[in-house]
């Protein structure tokens, strides 16, 4: 048993051990980096979106239908995963910047929010060019809630999207949920049904700008003959 004390034994062995625990390590970066492990979104239905309770940020709330977003002129509509993120807030100014367009189809923008934390709204306004309303029981981010955990700092797209974000001048803090996935709708007018559902895969997982606008583009607004 004299060779279990031997240091070049040892040293091997040490070796052996460090190796593996590298190999085991470089493996989970491997496939926290693949999207093997995201929890899949559970597309929402029409049906599902009207019965949402949403609520104004006034002095005096009032509570409404999300129907009520959409009913005449269809709607764009950002479920922000948190208004103190900059990513939250890049995607928002991305959003915004559709605005002219979108206006002069006359589809509204809308954001819904799943918590109201001191001034957070507010500093958010800026960065988001449309009304904002509070989503209390966080409907708009179901109807299977994902949540993307720590393993998102692992993830070299999400650091590819902190990057990006920082080098626009976005910056932020960290008040509040973070971990709730949002995503953007594009919902038509009456019951012409959800035309874009983006679900966010991972922290900073934007919408693509294009295709918001096209599918904008296919709302029909309500006549009154319709309405």
């Amino acid at each position: 048993m004299s060779f279990l004390l031997d240091p070049s034994f040892l040293s091997v062995g040490m070796w052996s051990i460090g190796a593996g625990a590298l190999g085991a390590a470089a493996l989970a970066l491997l496939l926290a980096n693949t999207d093997l492990f995201l929890s899949k979104p559970q597309r929402a239905t029409l049906e599902y979106l009207e019965e949402i309770d949403l609520k104004t940020l006034e002095k005096e709330p009032r509570t409404f239908k999300a129907k009520e977003l959409w009913e005449k002129k269809g709607a764009v509509i950002m479920a922000v995963r948190r208004p103190g993120c900059f990513l939250c807030r890049e995607e928002a100014a991305d959003l915004s910047s559709l605005k002219p367009k979108l206006d002069e189809l006359g589809v509204p923008l809308y954001a819904v929010v799943k918590e109201q934390v001191r001034t957070e709204v507010k500093d958010f306004q800026p960065y988001f060019k449309g009304e904002i309303f509070l989503d209390e029981k966080k409907k708009f981010y179901g109807p299977q809630r994902r949540k993307m955990m720590f393993m998102g700092f692992v993830r070299l797209g999400v650091w590819s999207n902190f990057f990006r974000a920082r080098s626009g001048g976005f910056s932020g803090n960290l008040e509040g949920e973070g971990f709730i996935l949002g995503g953007v709708f594009v919902v038509g007018s009456g019951k012409q049904g959800i035309l874009l559902e983006h679900r966010e895969k991972e922290f900073g997982d934007k919408v693509n700008l294009v295709s918001v606008l096209e599918a904008a583009k296919k709302i029909k607004p309500q006549t009154a003959a319709q309405g």
